[in-house]
């Protein structure tokens, strides 16, 4: 897709679509809206059907407008903003999502996107870009009679007096934000026979390859050299060699002690194991390397975009599978650290590989981590659907990373890592066990997790209810929604900035 920028008046556009803006500025007592644009001949455009009540303001609401006259666009669709004074770039973003998918309903290639009054050229059109690439994705890509609907051209139209090149460069990183968080859902969608471990590691070596990272893929050999015992213990039941996978951004300039270190959960298919999961609903099991596909699409974003500070991603990747060499509930495991872990549960197997991906890239010279799984289905009891949790052991780092995720408008609510917790995970044979019961379930992952991140600063991001969008929105369709590459780099950049 183009996205190109055009600081012309919006109404002498020539455009087979012209998306505006309209904010709710009533209650529902009194219902009123008012078009978010500067444009004389629009706003007379609209004036009708604002004061008629057709166009209300409510946020994602379409109304279209064919063959609209006074005007040099072929269509105007008014897309809802919502209430104008909580309206921001979260907003903004959902509304180009929202209008890439009117568009494409109605097999529309291009159309121009007049971005709202009222917010900073450059941080809008980011967002906007953003909007509009997410919301071009479509989760459809192995039908045999799929019509590839996607957008060729968009515009985004500024003031005249507006500096267009300062845009552009706007345009450009929004675009490889987006990009990079279109992979992260790209490698999340496909099927488990479509993604094994090895094919997974040599994605994220293509991408290196493109994006200038470099890339270390290993197997069982190495695995079993590190002492990856947690890890090899949940590869072992699977026909699928498993793949450790280490990708390195190391610009000039860089301070040589801080290293960003990224850790994946790339489980390709999870069976559950042993403790074999039910069979309703298991094939969506294949999105369970999100984690992993996270870290692929951050890195991909920091390579382009590249932030002054040191970046290294482990991955951890392979099968969960229930065959006669697959460990058993009971079992104990020697992780890389030497801690001893009890296996309660085969099905709580994306903590053990995160075990050993922690220690490997606090050997290999991360002072700062982060990881990323669908790890609990708990999180997703606390927090529904609509929150990514977040666990910390450093208040700072905590701090630092929820306000990078508020600059994305990605939401995440911390929960609580506190020592009282680890008596759920204290086993009576070994060091702990890899299950904490019932209760607190999120929180006992992290507890488990915690344990081998030494005295390194540390995020922990539980994504399983919010890496699979379970409802379409007009924004964005059903599937993977690539959810926290855009906060991960944004942090990433703030280190940077902190020299």
């Amino acid at each position: 897709m183009k996205i190109s920028v055009s600081p012309t008046v919006p109404s002498a556009i020539a455009t087979p679509l012209l998306v505006l803006a309209a904010a709710s500025t009533g209650d529902e007592k009194t219902p009123s809206a008012e078009l978010l644009a500067v444009d004389a001949q629009l706003l007379a455009l609209a004036a009708p059907l604002l004061s008629g009540g057709d166009v209300t303001g409510k946020f994602a609401e379409a109304v279209w407008l064919l063959a609209p006259s006074g005007i040099s666009a072929q269509r105007v669709l008014f897309i809802g903003a919502g209430k104008k004074a909580s309206f921001g770039l979260p907003e903004l973003r959902k509304l180009a999502g929202a209008a890439a998918r009117a568009a494409k309903a109605k097999n529309i290639k291009e159309f121009t996107l007049v971005l709202p009054s009222g917010l900073d050229l450059s941080t809008a059109a980011v967002a906007a870009t953003e909007g509009v690439v997410t919301g071009d994705f479509d989760v459809d890509v192995y039908r045999s009679e799929r019509k590839d609907q996607s957008l060729l051209e968009v515009t985004l139209a500024i003031p005249q007096e507006a500096d267009a090149k300062a845009v552009f460069m706007a345009v450009a990183e929004g675009a490889v934000l987006a990009e990079s968080q279109n992979l992260t859902r790209e490698l999340a969608l496909e099927p488990g026979n479509k993604m094994t471990p090895t094919i997974l590691a040599n994605r994220a070596r293509e991408m290196s390859e493109e994006a200038g990272l470099t890339c270390e893929i290993h197997g069982p050999g190495k695995i079993k050299e590190l002492g990856m015992g947690a890890f090899w213990s949940v590869a072992q039941g699977s026909e699928e060699e498993p793949r450790l996978v280490v990708l390195r951004y190391e610009p000039e300039g860089a301070r040589e002690d801080l290293v960003l270190g990224l850790v994946g959960k790339g489980i390709t298919f999870d069976s559950g194991g042993i403790s074999l999961k039910p069979g309703d609903g298991m094939e969506k099991m294949k999105y369970d390397m999100t984690g992993a596909a996270t870290m692929i699409g951050a890195m991909r974003a920091i390579a382009m975009l590249r932030p002054k500070v040191r970046v290294l991603a482990v991955l951890c990747c392979t099968e969960n599978m229930p065959d006669g060499k697959a460990q058993k509930p009971g079992d104990v495991q020697i992780a890389m650290n030497g801690k001893s872990i009890e296996v309660i549960n085969t099905d709580a197997e994306g903590r053990l590989v995160l075990a050993d991906g922690l220690c490997y890239a606090r050997q290999l010279g991360a002072t700062h981590l982060i990881d990323a799984a669908t790890l609990t289905g708990a999180v997703v009891v606390a927090l529904g659907y609509h929150n990514v949790g977040v666990f910390s052991n450093d208040d700072a780092m905590a701090t630092e990373f929820l306000s990078a995720a508020s600059r994305e408008g990605e939401k995440m609510w911390r929960l609580p890592v506190e020592q009282d917790y680890f008596d759920h995970i204290r086993s009576e044979i070994a060091d702990i066990k890899n299950t904490g019961g019932r209760w607190g379930g999120a929180i006992t992952a992290a507890m488990f997790l915690k344990e081998f991140v030494a005295d390194k600063p540390w995020v922990h991001l539980d994504v399983a209810g919010t890496a699979w969008m379970e409802e379409a929105k007009a924004w964005m369709p059903k599937g993977p929604s690539g959810v926290a590459v855009r906060s991960i780099v944004n942090y990433a950049r703030h280190l940077a900035e902190q020299g």
